[in-house]
């Protein structure tokens, strides 16, 4: 049995490896619907991991221009553009 949040990473994950798939998700279970190619619980838990490291880097891209932004502020410094957008007025 799944957490709702792994249910749904699962889901996504399939989504992303074939976007044509057409599939129902039940506790976990994939049925696979009008011939759809199966995809293997590995390959699908492969790309959740691959899906949260992903969204974990972006995250601290953000974090860090965020930081790099705040810094140059501080000394006045001129900020880049990507530094400019993550200021919130």
């Amino acid at each position: 049995m799944y957490t709702r949040e792994q249910h749904f990473d699962r889901c996504n994950a399939v989504s992303e490896i074939n976007p044509n798939a057409i599939f129902n998700c039940e506790d976990g279970v994939f049925t696979w619907l009008d011939d759809t190619t199966p995809i293997s619980d590995a390959d699908i838990d492969a790309k959740v991991e691959e899906m949260k490291t992903a969204k974990a880097n972006e995250e601290q891209a953000q974090a860090d221009l965020k930081a790099s932004a705040k810094a140059k502020l501080i000394a006045g410094e001129p900020l880049t553009e990507e530094e400019a957008e993550t200021i919130v007025l």
